[in-house]
């Protein structure tokens, strides 16, 4: 990669997020403005997809509302992201939890991964 461009995504991957991994529950925190007004909203979900590196690094998060899956991408260094809160380690196998998509109910559960002290 090109040290100029390196260095100027550096300046914009300083903010510390939590380690996340695919299968993992989080809660991000994203500005909205309606109006005039900005407000925080959350968006508790599963992450099933990871992308990119450095500063284009997104997430895909899942979650079902009402019966439906939403599904929504987060830019990682985005300054809309106020925070990301890691709730649940996920026990995966893959890197891509597409399968997810056709299940519904119970069959989407995903193990809690036992950290080692």
């Amino acid at each position: 990669m090109n040290p100029i461009i390196k260095n100027l995504e550096s300046q914009y991957t300083t903010r510390k997020l939590p380690e996340m991994n695919p299968g993992d529950t989080v809660k991000v925190f994203v500005r909205i403005i309606e109006g005039n007004k900005e407000r925080v909203q959350a968006f508790e979900g599963t992450i099933i997809k990871e992308h990119g590196s450095g500063i284009n690094k997104t997430i895909t998060v899942r979650k079902v509302f009402q019966g439906v899956g939403v599904e929504r991408v987060f830019l990682v260094y985005s300054p809309r992201i106020e925070k990301i809160n890691v709730l649940r380690r996920g026990d995966v196998r893959r890197s891509k939890l597409y399968y997810l998509r056709e299940r519904s109910g119970k069959a989407t559960r995903i193990k809690e991964k036992i950290e080692k002290r």
